[in-house]
């Protein structure tokens, strides 16, 4: 390759990484907050576990279902940095509405006598979440869909790994912004300002990927990244043999998004096995602030903390660790990977639960390396669905995956909820942990499936050009 031209897409690749990390970041910043806020809005609205489980689960399942649709529109989309952008900024615009909620009393009457929420209030913020769920929906498909675009299959785990402590990054950072400078300082009865200030920095964010995103490397006079990459034989690039008419090109999109995805079994172990471990992340995410302080009786200040290290440390590091392990020693093989981090993630929340009340240090440390190791599957089943669907149906796949990953919500929000007002902490993390124990057993179920689809796809795409010509 021509160094101009590898400079050339160095730079636009990592240029295009990196404003992806922070957009994505920042959809954090206006999903997780709420989760941080949960003991303030307890304390200072009245709402209890079981109404609070009800908000994460429907806010989950709707996040799924707009990953979904949003998978199959990006897809298609020309302008896949349009569909991220507004996602942002219609959440940061959600959250605003949220924070000024409480100065709509006289409107509605939604506080009673003595300042907590009624069933109105109750039902309002449920339904702003649920709205957020689904333009939380429009940031994942179209980050799928470019690294696919630009980051060649064989350093997809790598770099897709890299983008993927983006989660991490924006969890960890709401949590300390939150439970440290907002509650930790100024006390529950600041709750709206874990709203008001995640909505500001989103609405400036959505702004970055709206100007700064490029939709292909076409769009800069650059070739497509498999054709530069050496594990893919010459012509191997799940391109089409003749120019595409848009009639030809939706037709050939058709095709490969029944026989890549829908008819693909590699994609439905993987969105089974996304399901287990979106309980034990989101038990950890979610309800991590809630248990801490309950279950452990830690300040929420240090609650906060502990998640937010559990995010900063153990998903940075993890997710980074995942994706270097699986290009360096498994030949971009991401499910070996998941099962290996899988087992791990489970055993240290199982050490997490068993320690003993006294043993404070030591039970945050297996909770942040349960953190460590969950992100590594949480990143590479992703990555693992784009591969085995390439990049042509890459977003597609991942909706699939995203509807399984935040159906899960369905236990770890309103089940979980529900179990730890009736029964107890100690039954919510013996539920998580056999959904690990589950999560397992599917990952161990594709072992020996190949790393990607670029040669099952190569052909399709054969048999649909001799037939259509």
């Amino acid at each position: 390759m021509d160094q101009s031209i590898k400079k050339k897409y160095n730079y636009w690749q990592w240029r295009t990484l990196i404003i992806l990390m922070i957009g994505y970041a920042l959809f954090y910043f206006v999903r997780k907050n709420f989760s941080i806020a949960m003991p303030a809005l307890k304390s200072e609205l009245g709402l209890d576990e079981t109404q609070l489980g009800i908000f994460l689960t429907l806010n989950g399942i709707v996040y799924g279902i707009s990953r979904f649709i949003n998978g199959f529109i990006s897809d298609r989309a020309r302008s896949k940095k349009f569909i991220m952008g507004l996602g942002l900024l219609l959440s940061a615009v959600v959250n605003f509405v949220i924070g000024l909620s409480p100065q709509m009393n006289g409107l509605f009457h939604y506080m009673d006598a003595s300042g907590k929420a009624t069933v109105g209030l109750v039902y309002f913020i449920g339904s702003l979440w649920l709205i957020n769920g689904f333009t939380q929906g429009m940031g994942y498909p179209p980050c799928g869909s470019l690294m696919a675009h630009w980051i060649k299959p064989s350093e997809l785990a790598t770099k897709q790994s890299i983008w993927n402590s983006s989660h991490s990054i924006g969890a960890g950072l709401v949590a300390v912004l939150i439970g440290t400078f907002i509650l930790g300082r100024f006390g529950y009865e600041a709750w709206q300002w874990c709203f008001f200030i995640p909505a500001i920095l989103a609405a400036a964010g959505s702004f970055l990927l709206f100007f700064g995103l490029k939709n292909s490397p076409s769009d800069v006079g650059l070739p497509n990244p498999e054709t530069l990459d050496e594990h893919v034989p010459a012509g191997k690039t799940a391109a089409p043999q003749q120019a595409e008419s848009p009639e030809h090109a939706h037709a050939l999109y058709k095709v490969l998004l029944k026989k890549m995805v829908f008819r693909n079994p590699m994609i439905w172990i993987l969105a089974v096995s996304n399901f287990c471990v979106y309980v034990i992340r989101f038990t950890i995410l979610d309800w991590g602030s809630m248990f801490l302080t309950d279950y452990k009786q830690l300040p929420i200040a240090t609650a906060a903390n502990v998640v937010a290290a559990s995010e900063i440390v153990g998903g940075i590091i993890g997710t980074l660790l995942a994706g270097w392990i699986t290009d360096k020693f498994f030949k971009s093989k991401a499910h070996h990977t998941c099962l290996i981090f899988m087992v791990m993630a489970t055993l240290c929340f199982f050490a997490f639960w068993k320690m003993p009340q006294g043993n404070t240090g030591w039970a945050i440390f297996f909770l942040i390396m349960s953190s460590f190791f969950i992100y590594g599957p949480q990143a590479l089943t992703g990555i693992a669905a784009s591969n085995q669907a390439t990049k042509r149906a890459a977003a597609s796949a991942n909706g699939i995956l995203g509807i399984f990953g935040y159906a899960s919500t369905t236990v770890s929000g309103l089940a979980f909820g529900m179990i730890a007002k009736s029964f107890g902490w100690n039954t919510v993390f013996a539920v998580a942990i056999a959904f690990g124990v589950l999560g397992c057993l599917v990952f161990a179920a594709m072992w020996k499936a190949p790393a990607d689809g670029y040669s099952k796809a190569e052909k399709i795409i054969e048999e649909f050009d001799a037939a259509t010509e």
